[in-house]
C-alpha cells in the first residue's frame, strides 16, 4: 500500500444534531479543482453517508443512511487532486433503533425529513459534493472528529437549490488500485435554508441547527 495520501469529499446531510465539537469551515461557492491523472470510480456497494441530528441540547438523538449513487476521484503521482460524487436524497433512511418514544415512528420522521420542511426531496431529488481544495491537514487546524486525519478537504456541497463551500479534516489513503476516506464533519442546515424549527423560526428552536455527517468512501480503479 502507498503511503497515506491527499484528500477525497465527504459530505453530507440531515436534520439536526446537537453539541458536537467541529472545526468544518463554511464559506461562498469555489471553483471546483480540475481533475487529473487516472479516474478512480466511487464504488456505491461500499460507500456511505451517515447523519445524526438531536433536539436542542442533545436530546432524543435520531440517525440513518442515505445512498451515495456515483461519484469519480481523480488522482495523479498517488494524489487525489479533485473528484465528485452524487447523494440520493430519496434514499434517506432512519435507523429504527433511533426512535424509542412510544408512539413514533422511524417511517414517519422518514417522511417528515422528504417533505419541503426540510430537504423537499421531490423538487431536489440529489445532493451533490464537488472537491474544490485538498490541502495537508496539520494540528494547527485544530480539532477532528476522527482519529489520525492526514487531509484538509474542501468541496461545494449542494443541499436543496443552494451551493456553498464546507472544509474539513480526513483521513484518505490511496494504493495503486483504490482509494479509501473517512470523515465525520458538522454543519448548520440552516445556512442551506433548512429552518424547520430553528432559533428564529415561527416555531422557534426545539431542533438543533447542527447536523453531523459521516463519510465512508471506497473507490476503485
Amino acid at each position: 500500500m502507498r503511503k497515506l495520501l491527499f484528500a477525497l469529499p465527504a459530505l453530507f446531510l440531515l436534520a439536526s444534531c446537537g453539541g458536537s465539537s467541529n472545526n468544518t469551515t463554511t464559506t461562498t461557492e469555489q471553483t471546483a479543482a480540475e481533475q487529473k491523472g487516472e479516474n478512480f470510480m466511487i464504488d456505491t456497494l461500499t460507500t456511505s453517508v451517515d447523519w445524526k441530528g438531536a433536539h436542542k441540547g442533545g436530546l432524543a438523538p435520531r440517525w440513518g443512511k442515505i445512498k451515495v449513487t456515483s461519484g469519480t476521484i481523480s488522482v495523479e503521482k498517488d494524489s487525489v487532486n479533485g473528484g465528485e460524487f452524487l447523494v440520493d436524497m430519496k434514499s434517506l433512511q432512519v435507523d429504527p433503533a433511533s426512535v424509542t418514544e412510544e408512539g413514533k415512528k422511524a417511517t414517519d420522521l422518514e417522511g417528515h425529513l422528504k417533505s419541503p420542511d426540510f430537504f423537499d426531496v421531490e423538487k431536489a431529488p440529489t445532493a451533490k459534493f464537488v472537491i474544490t481544495k485538498v490541502a495537508p491537514y496539520t494540528a494547527a487546524d485544530g480539532a477532528s472528529l476522527i482519529a489520525d486525519p492526514n487531509y484538509l478537504i474542501s468541496g461545494n456541497l449542494t443541499l436543496k437549490d443552494k451551493t456553498l463551500n464546507v472544509t474539513f479534516p480526513a483521513k484518505v489513503q490511496v494504493t495503486a488500485t483504490s482509494v479509501t476516506a473517512s470523515a465525520k464533519f458538522v454543519i448548520d442546515r440552516s445556512a442551506w435554508g433548512i429552518n424547520y424549527k430553528t432559533e428564529g423560526s415561527p416555531e422557534n428552536w426545539m431542533i438543533s441547527k447542527d447536523v453531523e455527517i459521516g463519510l465512508t468512501l471506497n473507490a476503485k480503479k
